[in-house]
């Protein structure tokens, strides 16, 4: 159990450099004239992704969740793919990626890395709700993964990928009426 307990808290620490990076994404979008769009559910994604690494770890040590190796190897080795994807996205979206939604007026729209594909529009969204199924059943804490999962479609489905859509389209009409 304890490599989890490491496995768990190496994610936080990911998550604090992606959020360093998102921080100094933000501080360039705004200095180019950028526009933060869906401010008020931004603080509900983050607390469902601070309570999944800690909705994990309880569900794993309080109700003495066992290591299931043919479940666990594979989870393990999808939820380290999700952080080689997520990576991927960063790279992909350069100085345009954030964790809150900010545009800048003027910047192209990002056809490269997993953008290329016109029928996968959110890649990141795709990596974030695998990660979420895989990472509790590492250790089968399956409670997390499903509440996490509901939960993450609920806000995912019916606010920010909307307001994402909402925040391209007012900027690409924006430089067509240019």
């Amino acid at each position: 159990m304890i490599w989890y307990l490491v496995l768990i808290l190496a994610t936080g620490v990911e998550r604090i450099t992606e959020v360093r990076i998102s921080n100094r994404h933000a501080a360039w979008a705004f200095e180019r004239g950028g526009k933060e769009f869906g401010q008020r559910h931004f603080p509900w994604m983050v607390a469902l992704h601070t309570a999944l690494l800690l909705g994990a770890l309880a569900e794993v040590f309080l109700l003495d969740r066992p290591f299931i190796p043919w479940l666990g190897w594979p989870m393990l080795v999808i939820a380290l793919a999700c952080q080689a994807g997520r990576y991927w996205v960063i790279w992909a979206l350069g100085n345009q990626w954030n964790t809150r939604v900010i545009v800048v007026p003027g910047l192209p729209r990002v056809v490269r890395g997993p953008y290329r594909y016109s029928w996968l529009r959110h890649p990141n969204y795709v990596i974030v709700a695998i990660e979420g199924i895989a990472l509790p059943l590492v250790y089968t804490a399956w409670i997390t993964a499903i509440a996490f999962t509901v939960l993450n479609a609920i806000l995912l489905l019916r606010f920010r990928i909307p307001t994402e859509d909402r925040a391209l389209t007012a900027l690409t009409e924006a430089d067509t009426r240019r």
